[in-house]
C-alpha cells in the first residue's frame, strides 16, 4: 500500500465521518421534520447541497433512461419525489442566507449559485426526460387523470418549454452560460446590498440631534456613546417621521438613497446593468421580445402592456393626490419641501388633521399581544386555529420563536416560526417561506416561517410597534396561512406555488382583519395598564388609512414602472448611466415627482434583482385588486365568520397551484375582480370619476 493510497483512504474515512455527522443528509427526526438547528453547522450546507444535486441527477437519469413507455406513475410521480435531499438542504440554506447570514454562508452561496443554476438546467434541458413529459402532455386527455394530475402534466410541460427544452443544442449551451452568470450576479447583488445597507447606517454623536424621537426609540439605537440609525430597505426611513433636525433628516435620506452607488466594492450598478442585459438576451433565446414579456406570460396579467396600463391608469390620480398632500404640508413648513421633509411633515399633518400621533398609538401595539390577541385571534375566529409555543424545537437565532398550529378539530396542522427583529446579518424587508412544504404524496405537513425587521427594544423594554408594523405581521401571516392550509397531493403545487401576481392576494387579504372591530378590541391594549385603545383613537387610525395615499401609491407606482422599464429593454440595448436611465423611465411614464422618490431605487431594488419579482413588482397592486374585491365579498356576506373563513380556506388557501389562478378567483367571487374596492380603500375613487 503506497503512502498516497493511505492518505487517500484516510481522506475517504474523514469524509464519511463528516457525512455521518451532517444532519442535513437525512430527514430530520424532529417533529414535522423541523430543521435540527442545534446540530446544523455552516460547513454542513455546501456538501449537503452538492450531494443533493448528485442524487437528484441520478434519479432523473433513471427516470429518463427507462425503457417502459411514459406514464404518469413512472415519469411525473418520480420527478415529484426526486431531489428530497436537495430540497431539504436548500430550503434551510436559503432561509439562513436571507435571515441569518455570515461570511461562511456568503462564500458558500457564491460558490453554489452557478452550480445550482447548472443543476436546474441539467434537469429541464434533459432531452430524454422532456420527450417523456411531452408524450404525456400530448396524450393528457386520454390518460384518465384527475384534475390535479392533468394540470401537473400541463405545468411540467410548460416549465420545460420555458426553461429552454425546445431549443437547439447551441442555444441550450448559451442559455446555460447565461443562467450561470445570472445566478452568480444575483448572489453578488445580495451580498453587496447587505454590506452597503450596513455601511450606510447613520452614526449620530450628539443625542440632541435625535430630538423628536422617543426615549425608548433613542435607547433602542444607542451603541455605547453613539447612536446608530440603521437603514431599512426602503428609500424613506421611519425615523424621518419624527426627527425635528432637518439636516439629520437629509443626511439619513442621502445615506438611504445613495447606499449602493459610492463606486466602492458595494456599488451594485455594474451588477444590475449586466443582469438586465443578460435577462433580455435569455428572453430572446426563448422566443420573447423582452424579459418582461417572458416573465409575465406565466402570470395572471399575461403581458407587460397590460401591467403598464394598470399602473398608468392609476398614476394620474395618485400623482394628483400626492400634489394635494404636498400643498397641505407646504403650508405648515413655510419653506420649499424636499424629499427628506415629506415623512416629517406628513406626520405633522396627521397630528393636526387627524389628531393622530404615532407616540399615542405605539403603547397599544405591544408585539406579543398583537401576535397572540390579534394575529392568532383573527385566525381562530376565521379558521378555528389554535396555537401553542414550542420551546423544545431548536431555532437558528435566540430571538426566533416556534409555535405548533392546531386545526379546528384539534389535530396538529403545521409548525410556524417568527423572526421579527432587525439584525445586520438579515436581509431587509419582511417575507414568508417554508422549511418543509405540505404534500399528500410525501406525507409532509408545512413548516413555515415569517421574517421581519422591527426595531428590537432596549433590554427590559417592551417591543412597541407602529401600525405599519402591525399590518406587516398580519400580511406575512397571511402568506403563512396559505402555506399551512395547503391541501394538495403534489409538492409542485404546495402552498404559495402560484403566479407572482396572485401570491400576494392571501397575504394582503389578511391585512383587513387588523382593524376589524372585534379583532382590534382584543389586541389593542395599553401595555402598561391593559386598558383598551379608545374607540376614538381606533376611528382616527381607520380614517387616516387614506391619508398620504397619494405619496404611498406614487412611490409604489414609480418603483413598479421602473421595474418594467428595466425589463422591457430589447436585447442588445445599452442602458448607459443607471441614474439617467432611471430618471428617463420615470419621465416616460409620467411619474417623475421630485419630492416622492421611488420606494426602491434601482441600486437597492432587491425584489427585482435577486428576490424573484423581476418584472413582477406590479403584482402587489394586482393582488390588491383581488384582496380588496374579496374582502368586499366578506362584507357582503357577514364579515368575519367561521363559515366565510372556511369558504375562503376551501376555495383559495388550500388549493395552492392546482388550478389556474383566474379560474380559482372566479369560482370564489362568482365573477372577475373589479378595481372599485381598491380605489375606495385608497381614497382615490372620487379622483378617478369623470
Amino acid at each position: 500500500m503506497t503512502r498516497h493510497l493511505v492518505f487517500f483512504l484516510a481522506g475517504l474515512a474523514l469524509a464519511a465521518a463528516a457525512g455521518a455527522q451532517n444532519p442535513l443528509l437525512q430527514p430530520s427526526p424532529l417533529f414535522d421534520q423541523a430543521p435540527p438547528f442545534d446540530r446544523i453547522h455552516d460547513g454542513d450546507y455546501q456538501p449537503a447541497l452538492e450531494e443533493g444535486m448528485r442524487q437528484q441527477l441520478a434519479e432523473v437519469r433513471q427516470i429518463a433512461d427507462q425503457k417502459a413507455a411514459p406514464t404518469f406513475d413512472n415519469t411525473i410521480v418520480p420527478m415529484e419525489r426526486s431531489g428530497a435531499l436537495l430540497t431539504r438542504a436548500y430550503k434551510v440554506f436559503s432561509a439562513m442566507t436571507g435571515a441569518n447570514t455570515d461570511d461562511t454562508l456568503e462564500r458558500a452561496q457564491a460558490a453554489l449559485a452557478p452550480k445550482l443554476a447548472a443543476h436546474r438546467d441539467a434537469f429541464f434541458l434533459n432531452d430524454k426526460l422532456f420527450r417523456r413529459v411531452a408524450t404525456l402532455y400530448a396524450r393528457r386527455d386520454s390518460l384518465g387523470l384527475s384534475a390535479e394530475q392533468r394540470f401537473l402534466v400541463e405545468r411540467y410541460y410548460r416549465d420545460f418549454v420555458r426553461a429552454g427544452a425546445k431549443l437547439a443544442e447551441r442555444d441550450k449551451t448559451r442559455l446555460e452560460a447565461l443562467n450561470a452568470e445570472e445566478a452568480t450576479l444575483s448572489t453578488s447583488f445580495q451580498k453587496k446590498l447587505l454590506a452597503a445597507t450596513k455601511a450606510g447606517a447613520l452614526v449620530i454623536d450628539d443625542r440632541g440631534q435625535l430630538d423628536g424621537m422617543s426615549d425608548a426609540e433613542i435607547a433602542a439605537v444607542a451603541q455605547g456613546s453613539k447612536w446608530v440609525l440603521k437603514l431599512q430597505n426602503t428609500t424613506q426611513q421611519p425615523a424621518q417621521g419624527s426627527l425635528t433636525n432637518r439636516d439629520v433628516r437629509k443626511r439619513l435620506f442621502d445615506a438611504s438613497i445613495q447606499r449602493a452607488e459610492h463606486g466602492d466594492s458595494n456599488d451594485t450598478r455594474p451588477v444590475i446593468t449586466r443582469l438586465a442585459q443578460l435577462r433580455a438576451e435569455k428572453a430572446q433565446l426563448l422566443g420573447y421580445p423582452t424579459f418582461a414579456a417572458y416573465a409575465l406570460d406565466d402570470e395572471m396579467t399575461k403581458t407587460p402592456e397590460r401591467a403598464i396600463k394598470l399602473l398608468s391608469d392609476i398614476a394620474q390620480p395618485a400623482v394628483a393626490k400626492a400634489g394635494e398632500e404636498q400643498a397641505r404640508m407646504q403650508a405648515l413648513a413655510g419653506y420649499a419641501l424636499e424629499p427628506w421633509d415629506w415623512q416629517y411633515y406628513a406626520e405633522q399633518v396627521r397630528k393636526k388633521d387627524y389628531a393622530l400621533d404615532q407616540s399615542q398609538i405605539k403603547p397599544y401595539f405591544e408585539l406579543d399581544r398583537v401576535l397572540h390577541d390579534g394575529v392568532f385571534f383573527a385566525a381562530h375566529q376565521l379558521y378555528g386555529l389554535t396555537f401553542k409555543e414550542r420551546k423544545d424545537i431548536p431555532v437558528y437565532q435566540p430571538d426566533v420563536r416556534v409555535f405548533e398550529v392546531f386545526d379546528t378539530d384539534g389535530t396538529s396542522l403545521a409548525l410556524w416560526y417568527c423572526d421579527y427583529f432587525k439584525r445586520d446579518n438579515k436581509g431587509g424587508g419582511a417575507w414568508e417561506d417554508t422549511f418543509v412544504d405540505e404534500s399528500g404524496l410525501l406525507g409532509t405537513k408545512a413548516v413555515v416561517f415569517n421574517v421581519a425587521n422591527f426595531t428590537k427594544p432596549a433590554p427590559g423594554q417592551p417591543a412597541l410597534l407602529s401600525y405599519g408594523d402591525v399590518n406587516t405581521m398580519f400580511h406575512e401571516f397571511g402568506h403563512a396561512l396559505h402555506s399551512m392550509f395547503s391541501h394538495v397531493v403534489y409538492p409542485r403545487f404546495s402552498g404559495t406555488a402560484t403566479p407572482t401576481d396572485f401570491v400576494e392576494f392571501p397575504s394582503q387579504f389578511n391585512e383587513h382583519w387588523a382593524l376589524e372591530p372585534s379583532v382590534v378590541a382584543n389586541y389593542a391594549k395599553d401595555y402598561r395598564t391593559g386598558a383598551p385603545m379608545p374607540q376614538e383613537l381606533v376611528d382616527k387610525i381607520k380614517r387616516s388609512r387614506t391619508f398620504n395615499q397619494g405619496f404611498a401609491l406614487t412611490e409604489y407606482l414609480e418603483a413598479s414602472l421602473l421595474d418594467l422599464a428595466w425589463y422591457t429593454i430589447p436585447p442588445g440595448t445599452a442602458t448607459g448611466d443607471v441614474d439617467a436611465f432611471e430618471a428617463a423611465a420615470l419621465e416616460r411614464y409620467h411619474v417623475a415627482v421630485h419630492d416622492v422618490p421611488p420606494r426602491y431605487r434601482s441600486t437597492y431594488f432587491s425584489h427585482i434583482w435577486d428576490g424573484g419579482y423581476s418584472a413582477g413588482y406590479y403584482a402587489y397592486l394586482w393582488s390588491e385588486i383581488l384582496d380588496d374585491d374579496a374582502y368586499a365579498w366578506f362584507v357582503e356576506h357577514g364579515g368575519l365568520t367561521r363559515d366565510n373563513g372556511q369558504r375562503f380556506r376551501d376555495m383559495i388557501l388550500s388549493r395552492g397551484g392546482t388550478i389556474d389562478a383566474g379560474d380559482m378567483y372566479r369560482a370564489f367571487r362568482g365573477r372577475d375582480p373589479t378595481v372599485d374596492a381598491l380605489l375606495e380603500n385608497r381614497g382615490l375613487k372620487t379622483a378617478t370619476q369623470p
